[in-house]
């Protein structure tokens, strides 16, 4: 197969292919950017300061904590949050680091499917396939979850304004439409103001969250605490087991924090990315994981009554009303998480159509070649950008059909997301264990590596048993979390593909390459 020589000193690479380079009719590498400006290549423009600021704000863990509290509070409550977090914390770290790892070793916007393309030691172009359909369809989903927090905002902030708005399934989805509009165009016209857009979000970011804390801690009743750390909610939702109702509960902590690999959808436009993406990538997990523990730590302490709250469909702005007694100061600090989530859907909406391009340029998707073409003066991909919306837009239908469309588009994205994580790691470390390590990039684990990659490996298990739990009992078709059903459908959908036309059509680069101990050396050549 495509990978089966490599060894210890190669690793595999974007520019070459099965056994050499593949050739197209003008004798040229298949992936090697022939100019810049063509429409196989990005300028490489996002600078250090705004990548690590892009996977800052693209997760926006304290923010989406708020925004989902729900979930905690019906199941688990707060020992779901304060331990949930901590344990999330060290989760995707472990997650982010060993993608890190990879992505030092081969900097490539297919990212996982790549990956698990050149890390598999038999079957190679099946696993990148079955990877791509997987992460492409985790980054869509992950597009429409954010769409409908926001949405359950918007719609949350207008009962608290106007009690006798009856909501409709229908509002929902004209709202995730609004908000489907906004991040494209800004995806459209604000590429060459992203160094400077990144870096006002990562600092409202920080700022906000300082701002809460503070309104919260001088402002707000204070529970005890043996209410924060030792209440452990499992009498609500019917799941009465109490470690069941914790596990459920932990979809508020791994959701925010979840995202981390959105970055590496941007590799082909940020500069020295071997070093500075996977830095990039822990880095961001790492405080957003911070933030995420610190906030879900003052919240608790100042909920406020725990009945009026866990009633709300908002809780957040329960808990804001009741610190600041006021309705003007509670909407704007729910404002404040929604300007950055806005920001951070902005981020998804770059990162995921990037992906798609990539995809398409591997012959992937269907009608690969019109979704590879990339606007040679605004340096987007317009139809991967416009296709991801077009998904979306079907998806925001979902809950015109379905009361539990809220739940299902939150935790779909975080099955899949991990999915996408578990295979190319699995690959890697079997590699590892079978003695045949591929060549390191910058950003190694070493001896740290194994214990790592098993760690993240054993979490992501962990997640995918409980997440994909529908949040209450009994079950029926109305409270079904249909994450798992549609993650199923998708890999049936894949391997219906592979058998038929997939295993013909796609070709993807696995062939070795010297990695070079300057960044700066492969961009002057242009071979990023």
């Amino acid at each position: 197969m495509a990978d089966k020589d490599l060894g210890v000193d190669t690793v595999v690479s974007d520019y070459h292919g099965r056994g050499g380079a593949h050739e197209d009719e003008t004798n040229q590498p298949k992936d090697f950017p022939a100019s810049p400006g063509s429409n196989n290549v990005f300028e490489r423009y996002i600078n250090l300061v705004a990548i690590v600021n892009f996977g800052f704000t693209l997760q926006a863990g304290w923010e989406t904590v708020g925004l989902t509290l729900q979930y905690a509070l019906y199941n688990g409550g707060p020992a779901a949050l304060v331990y949930g977090a901590i344990l999330a914390g060290f989760g995707s770290t472990a997650i982010a680091t060993s993608l890190g790892e990879m992505a030092s070793m081969d900097p490539t916007v297919g990212a996982q499917y790549r990956w698990s393309a050149r890390f598999a030691q038999r079957y190679n172009e099946f696993w990148g396939l079955m990877q791509g359909w997987v992460t492409v369809f985790a980054w869509i989903v992950n597009v429409g979850g954010s769409l409908s927090i926001l949405s359950n905002m918007v719609q949350g902030l207008v009962i608290f304004h106007n009690p006798d708005y009856q909501p409709k399934r229908w509002h929902a989805t004209l709202f995730m439409y609004a908000f489907i509009v906004v991040p494209v165009l800004c995806n459209l016209a604000l590429r060459r103001v992203l160094n400077t857009l990144e870096t006002i979000g990562g600092i409202c970011h920080v700022l906000f969250f300082i701002t809460v804390i503070t309104v919260l801690s001088t402002l707000a009743e204070r529970s005890t605490t043996d209410f924060v750390f030792k209440t452990l909610t499992h009498d609500v939702s019917g799941w009465n087991n109490p470690g069941v109702a914790w596990c459920l509960g932990l979809l508020t902590t791994v959701f925010p924090i979840t995202s981390f690999d959105g970055v590496l959808h941007m590799i082909d436009e940020t500069k020295e990315p071997r070093r500075r993406v996977p830095r990039s990538m822990v880095t961001s997990v790492i405080l957003n994981a911070i933030m995420q523990f610190a906030f879900a730590i003052c919240v608790l302490f100042c909920l406020g009554d725990y009945d009026t709250v866990a009633a709300s469909g908002l809780p957040l702005i329960e808990i804001y009303y009741a610190a600041t007694k006021s309705k003007a100061g509670a909407t704007v600090l729910v404002l404040m998480h929604g300007l950055i989530f806005s920001i951070s859907l902005f981020n998804i909406f770059a990162s995921v159509s990037r992906l798609v391009w990539a995809f398409a340029r591997d012959k992937g998707l269907p009608f690969s070649n019109f979704f590879t073409y990339v606007h040679p003066t605004l340096q987007i991909p317009i139809p991967a950008l416009l296709l991801v919306a077009f998904v979306c837009a079907l998806l925001a239908l979902i809950n015109i059909g379905s009361s539990v469309a809220f739940t299902a588009l939150v935790s779909l994205p975080t099955v899949a997301l991990y999915i996408s994580y578990f295979i190319p790691i699995c690959l890697l470390t079997l590699r590892k264990l079978a003695g045949r390590h591929p060549q390191y990039g910058p950003f190694k684990l070493g001896r740290w590596g194994l214990p790592i990659n098993f760690f993240s490996l054993v979490y992501i298990v962990f997640i995918l048993i409980w997440v994909p739990f529908p949040p209450s009992r009994p079950v029926t078709a109305e409270t079904m979390n249909y994450a798992g059903p549609l993650c199923v459908a998708v890999i049936i959908f894949a391997l219906i593909d592979w058998f038929t036309t997939g295993r013909r059509r796609f070709v993807v680069p696995t062939g070795p390459i010297v990695i070079p101990e300057d960044d700066s050396e492969m961009e002057a050549k242009g071979h990023y």
